[in-house]
C-alpha cells in the first residue's frame, strides 16, 4: 500500500485526550485537514478503537503495535492478521515506548508485504536505521527518544540525524519514506523536516493535547508551502 506525500502520521498513544470517541474526532479532524489541504494524513489509534475509527474516517488507520504471532492460542497478543480484519491498513513498529526484537519486527514487516499492509518501523539512530531499511517497511520514522514530547524537534536538536539517516536509507531502499519524529508540534517543523530531505513527520502530543487539535494539523499542514 503506498503512501502520497508529504504525510502527517499522527500517533494517539494511550492519552485519556485520545480515547474512544475522542480518538475519533481525531481521526476525523486528520480526514478534513487531508480534504481542506491535500496533505496525507495518517492516524494511528489505540488497538482497541482500530475498528471504530477505521469504520468512519477514509484516510489510513494503522495500530500502534502489533505483535509477530500467527492468529491463534496467544491471550493478549495483537496478531497484524486481527488488524486487517478490523478495518486497519497497517502498524507502527519498535516505537522506543514499545521496543521489539529485530527478528520480530521482520517477522512483522515479511507478513504485511503480503497483506500488502502499511509498516512505519521506529529507528532511534542512523544504524538501526540501515537495519530497519534491509526489512523493507514501507517508512522509517527516525526519532531520538529524548526528544519524544519534548516539543524539542528533531529537525533542530540534531539535523544531522535527519539527514544522514535519510541518506542511509534511501541508499539502501530508494521507495522507503523516511519520517521524521520527535518534538515535531508546528508547520515551521515539518517544513525543516522537509528540507532534510524527509518524507514527513510522526507526532503526538503537539496534536493529541493541544487545545486545538485542527488548527495544530492546520498549521502542520501549511508548513509544506
Amino acid at each position: 500500500m503506498k503512501i502520497k506525500t508529504p504525510v502527517i502520521v499522527l500517533n494517539l498513544k494511550s492519552y485519556q485526550e485520545s480515547s474512544g470517541e475522542r480518538g475519533l474526532l481525531l481521526a476525523k479532524a486528520c480526514e478534513e485537514v487531508t480534504k481542506e489541504t491535500g496533505i496525507s494524513t495518517i492516524i494511528c489509534p489505540q488497538q482497541i478503537d482500530v475498528g471504530l475509527v477505521s469504520a468512519n474516517v477514509k484516510i489510513p488507520v494503522l495500530a500502534q503495535h502489533v505483535d509477530s504471532f500467527k492468529p491463534g492460542s496467544f491471550t493478549g497478543h495483537i496478531a497484524l492478521e486481527s488488524i486487517k480484519a478490523s478495518g486497519g491498513q497497517g502498524t507502527l513498529l519498535n516505537h522506543s515506548e514499545n521496543p521489539m526484537k529485530i527478528i520480530d519486527i521482520d517477522q512483522v514487516i515479511r507478513k504485511a508485504n503480503k497483506l500488502d499492509l502499511i509498516t512505519i518501523a521506529c529507528s532511534n539512530n542512523i544504524q538501526v536505521s540501515k537495519s530497519l531499511a534491509e526489512m523493507s517497511p514501507t517508512s522509517v520514522a527516525i526519532e531520538p527518544p529524548d526528544l519524544i514530547g519534548s516539543g524539542i524537534p528533531v529537525s533542530k536538536a540534531n539535523p544531522d540525524i535527519v539527514r544522514n539517516s535519510v541518506d542511509a536509507v534511501k541508499a539502501i531502499r530508494s521507495k522507503i519514506l523516511v519520517l521524521c519524529g520527535a518534538g515535531i508540534s508546528t508547520g515551521k517543523d515539518l517544513k525543516a523536516a522537509l528540507d532534510l530531505g524527509a518524507d514527513g513527520v510522526l507526532l503526538a502530543s503537539g496534536v493529541v493535547k493541544s487545545s486545538n487539535p485542527k488548527a495544530a494539523l492546520t498549521d502542520l499542514a501549511l508548513g509544506v508551502s
